[in-house]
This record gives C-alpha cells, structure tokens and sequence, in this order.
C-alpha cells in the first residue's frame, strides 16, 4: 500500500507523517511537480493522496498547482482519502469550491487549537484535550467548504481542520513538523521576510514531545482510514 505526497518546496517534507504511516506498512511516495520535468502521477490507485505546505498561495497562478487542483477534484468524486496540511488545506478547500484569501493575522510558531463539538465523534479527533498546542505558519485562510464538518479553532483563525466526507481532512496547522524541520524552516531565505516580523525567535524544540504524539495520533487515524 502506498500514498502519493505532493510538496511544494523541497523544505517543506512530509515530518513525522513517514514514520507513522511506514509503521503501518503504508510506503509514502513524494511528488514534486514544482520540479520541472516531473510527470504527472496517476493517483487513482494510491491509497491516498497528502499535499503539503508551501510559501506560496493556492490562489497563485501556478502550473503545478492547477494540476494538484485537478488530482483533488478527481480524488474527492472517488471518494479516495486526501490529508491537506496548510497549504494543501487551502487547496483542498478550494478543489471544494470555497474561498482562500489573507487572514487578518499571521500565524507563525506555537498556537493552541480548541476541538470543536463536531470533534468528539470524529475518527481522527475525537479525544482531543480541550486546548492542543500546535505549530503554525501561515498567513492566509480558507471558508469552510458546504458540506465539511469544522472540527478545530483558535481565536486568530476560526479555520483550523475540517473534514469532507469519510476520509479528506484540511489541517491549516502543521502536526508533522519535527524539531529540525522548524529549525531549518527559520533559516530559509525564502522565510526571512516571515522571521523579520517576528518579536522573538521561535523555539524550535518547544513542544516536541507534544508533537511527536499528536502526529501519531492524528496520522495514524488517517492510516486507519486508508
């Protein structure tokens, strides 16, 4: 069994989610057609499809983007499971004709998420404490598409996760980070603009353990679901 995982840049890699998922016997295959002379896949046998995130917008113009687009639409009329993480939460919202546009605020380093009620019962969710802390990086937000079900919130930021139907999940927040993957995130130069903002300097191992088992949580799920 495998899942194909489309990034967006080649920092921005699939975290804790490989482990999680190989762990369960489900092989993670990374496609990047950011890349030139990358072939479109086909994703129809895939177990399931993970887009991940990305400094650009999913509103932006892009090629590549208006292929994965395609692949979302083509992968929700199957009923096939999809894991949208930031970026790929915009998109997901957007293959399911909702808006994308700026949030007022930016959201970058550790936030708290508050479940929703809709969380209690759903497959991945529920059980969740009443306040989980997360890592964010982002600066825009999504309307809840018709039809999904809110499942998580923060003050800045009503939009936090969603599902559509059995098995595609929009997390605008990043539950795969690793402590490194942060650390490297912050010394991008394509991040420097977003580190300039920034009052004080993000610590990177914060809430590691914290992560570690809320990936195994929330991707495990997702594998079950597969």
């Amino acid at each position: 069994m495998r899942v194909l995982a489309f990034r967006h840049v080649p920092f921005e890699d699939v975290g804790h989610i490989r482990p999680v998922l190989e762990a369960r016997g489900i092989a993670v295959e990374a496609v990047d057609l950011y890349r030139e002379g990358v072939d479109m896949p086909d994703s129809r046998d895939a177990a399931g499809l993970i887009f991940m995130g990305g400094p650009m917008s999913a509103n932006d113009d892009l090629p590549y983007l208006r292929q994965e687009l395609a692949i979302l639409q083509q992968a929700l009329e199957r009923g096939q499971p999809v894991l949208g993480v930031c970026l790929g939460s915009q998109l997901l919202a957007r293959a399911l004709r909702a808006r994308v546009y700026r949030n007022p605020v930016k959201e970058i380093g550790w936030y708290d998420i508050e479940p929703t009620a809709a969380a209690a019962q759903d497959s991945l969710f529920a059980g969740l404490p009443a306040r989980q802390v997360v890592f964010q990086w982002h600066g825009e937000t999504f309307d809840l598409p018709a039809g999904a079900e809110l499942l998580a919130c923060s003050p800045d930021c009503k939009h936090q996760a969603f599902r559509f139907g059995r098995a595609a999940y929009g997390l605008q927040f990043h539950a795969e980070v690793t402590t490194e993957m942060i650390a490297d995130w912050c010394a991008q130069d394509a991040n420097c603009g977003d580190m300039r903002e920034m009052s004080r300097p993000i610590d990177a191992s914060a809430h590691e353990i914290a992560m570690a088992e809320l990936s195994g949580r929330l991707f495990g799920r997702w594998a079950d679901l597969l």
